[in-house]
C-alpha cells in the first residue's frame, strides 16, 4: 500500500471549494453531493490524515485489503464503502466490513447479502451497479436489467436501496462522460416515476471527470488521486 508526501489536507480543501463552486452554479446545492475517498492501494495512515480534515467516506476496491486496513484504521465514525466486484465467496466478509455496499448486479449476491445482513441483525446500505457502454471488463447490469433487480433489492429486508452506481468507459476529455452520466441521471428518474420513495443517490464522477458529473446530478463522487496522489502504475482503475 502506498504512503505518499501528499498535501491531502490542501486537496480536500481544493476539492470542497471546487465541488462547492460547482454545485451553485448549475443551481444545486452543495449539500446534496458527498465526497467519497477512494483509498485503495493507499496506507492507513493516509486515511488516518484525511480524516484529520474532516474526510468520513472512505472507497475500497478488494476485500483482501480492507480486511487489513479497515481495522488498522480503527477511527469511529467513518462510513466504508465497498465500490469493487463482490464475488460469492466474499459476501459475509463485506457485509462484515463495510456500511454500504455500491456494486449489486446479480440476483445471487442480492440473496447472498440479504441473508447475512439478516443474520448480523444489521441492515445494508446498496446501490445496483449499471454498465455503462459495451467495455468486456466493466461490471453491472445494463440499463434494461436495472428495474427488475431494484424490484428485486427492494423486496429484501435486510438491504436499503439507495440508488445507482455506474463507471462509463473511461474518455480521455471529460466532457465525453458527459452523455453517460446523463443516461444515469435519466434511468434514476424513470425508476423513480414508480415508486412512493424515490431513490436519491447516484455514484458518478471520478478524479477526472467529477465536475461533469456533478453537472448532471452527481450525488456521490468517487475521487482518489485528487485527494491522495497517483497510484503505482500497477494500480488499476482511475478514480
Amino acid at each position: 500500500m502506498l504512503t505518499l508526501v501528499v498535501d491531502i489536507a490542501s486537496n480536500l480543501e481544493r476539492l470542497s471549494g471546487e465541488i462547492e463552486s460547482i454545485s451553485l452554479g448549475c443551481g444545486r446545492d452543495p449539500a446534496e453531493i458527498r465526497l467519497l475517498a477512494v483509498s485503495k492501494t493507499f496506507s492507513a495512515d493516509c486515511v488516518k490524515q484525511a480524516h484529520q480534515w474532516g474526510q468520513t467516506l472512505f472507497g475500497e476496491n478488494r476485500i483482501q485489503e480492507a480486511e487489513e486496513k479497515i481495522p488498522s484504521v480503527d477511527l469511529s465514525g467513518l462510513e466504508w464503502h465497498l465500490i469493487g466486484p463482490l464475488q460469492s465467496n466474499k459476501v459475509r466478509r463485506a457485509a462484515q466490513l463495510f456500511d454500504v455496499i455500491q456494486t449489486l448486479d446479480r440476483p445471487k449476491i442480492v440473496h447472498r447479502l440479504n441473508a447475512c445482513a439478516e443474520e448480523m441483525g444489521k441492515i445494508l446500505r446498496v446501490f445496483v451497479e449499471v454498465k455503462l457502454g459495451v467495455e468486456p471488463q466493466k461490471h453491472g447490469l445494463l440499463p434494461q436489467d436495472i428495474p427488475g433487480m431494484v424490484e428485486q433489492v427492494d423486496s429484501m429486508p435486510g438491504l436499503q436501496l439507495q440508488g445507482l452506481m455506474a463507471i462509463p468507459p473511461y474518455q480521455e476529455e471529460a466532457e465525453g462522460s458527459r452523455p453517460y452520466f446523463r443516461q444515469m441521471a435519466d434511468l434514476l428518474a424513470e425508476i423513480n416515476r414508480s415508486r412512493q420513495q424515490p431513490l436519491k443517490e447516484l455514484s458518478m464522477g471520478m478524479s477526472h471527470d467529477y465536475r461533469i458529473a456533478i453537472e448532471e446530478g452527481a450525488t456521490v463522487l468517487r475521487i482518489g488521486t485528487s485527494i491522495f496522489g497517483p497510484r503505482s502504475v500497477s494500480s488499476v482503475g482511475r478514480l
